[in-house]
């Protein structure tokens, strides 16, 4: 299947999808999960490229109601959840999957819209949720103390002037509230200087905020055990991821849980090693072509990661 056959609504295209497609191999009377389902690209080039039924499964009501234009064309074949993949076991507990997508991080639409508030290309409301339910960034920002700020801006963000950043928050939001994107985007600038690659100054602290709201690190986790439980054998995963926190996340798990997980010292005494349940697909990191990113600059930091399941049992959570 050509991948310009599986534009969106919209015409929006999901990232890296000849890739994910290879590594499901959608096919007949299967059983898939799009587990980020976002405005269904994976799910409709997943239908197309094979008479299978999909899942389709997101965290954003809007998302779901989009999706209902889908499932239109797909007369059974397609079934809409509103939920987080973290609980796609929860979810789903009724069969096994033959293959599971996750497209990890915040999705175009939500990104272009000015009034989801993730984006401080257009100003928008500081809100940053992907679902309706729980606190706002703007919540975060003008709650949170200075520590706090400091901690999630450096650990979520990455950012080298993580402190500087949040005392230049609390500075700003004593004279008023900091509600808008425009505002932290401003607030951030005034501290942080244009790095030579053209990023803007305050897309890492954006980044750790968006994540911290929604537990985007803590939702991979339990999404990825979740996934080891409703895999059958020999079904697959494919996890496409845009920054390191996400795909060390996903690294570390799928070598821990495979065989390709270290086998310790031969001078150490004998362990029990569970079976794997994993068999890596690659050993590295799948990045998107030249053509790709040229095509939507978006895509330049994604990462695929992909594994097959085996037969033995998932591995217990310790709690």
């Amino acid at each position: 299947m050509q991948a310009s056959a599986a534009y969106t609504i919209g015409g929006h295209m999901p990232v890296m999808l000849a890739e994910v497609l290879e590594v499901l191999q959608p096919r007949d009377g299967a059983i898939y999960l799009d587990g980020t389902f976002g405005r269904g690209g994976y799910a409709r080039a997943i239908l197309q490229a094979a008479d299978c039924n999909v899942v389709g499964l997101d965290r954003d009501p809007a998302a779901i109601q989009e999706g209902e234009r889908i499932r239109a064309e797909f007369p059974g074949r397609l079934q809409l959840i509103e939920g987080c993949f973290g609980d796609m076991d929860r979810l789903l507990p009724e069969s096994p999957v033959d293959g599971i997508a996750l497209d990890l991080g915040v999705s175009s639409p939500q990104l272009d819209e000015a009034e989801r508030g993730f984006s401080f290309r257009a100003d928008g409301p500081l809100d940053m949720r992907m679902g309706g339910d729980g606190p706002t960034a703007a919540d975060v920002v003008n709650e949170s103390s200075e520590p706090e700020l400091s901690d999630i801006i450096w650990r979520l963000g990455e950012e080298r002037r993580a402190r500087a950043v949040a005392r230049a928050i609390v500075a700003a939001r004593s004279e008023a509230p900091v509600t808008t994107t425009f505002r932290l985007a401003e607030i951030v600038r005034s501290v942080v200087k244009p790095s030579a690659d053209g990023i803007d100054p305050a897309t890492r602290t954006f980044q750790a905020f968006r994540l911290h709201v929604n537990d985007e690190l803590g939702e991979l986790e339990r999404g990825l055990s979740a996934a080891e439980r409703i895999l059958a054998p020999g079904g697959r995963l494919a996890v496409v991821s845009f920054h390191s926190l996400e795909d060390r996340i996903v690294k570390r798990f799928l070598r821990a849980h495979s065989d390709a997980a270290p086998q310790g010292s031969r001078h150490a005494p004998a362990r029990h090693r569970p079976d794997p349940c994993f068999t890596l697909l690659s050993r590295n990191a799948i990045r998107p072509t030249r053509e790709e990113t040229a095509r939507n600059p978006r895509s330049r930091s994604a990462r695929l990661r992909a594994a097959e399941r085996t037969r033995a049992p998932a591995l217990e959570v310790q709690p």
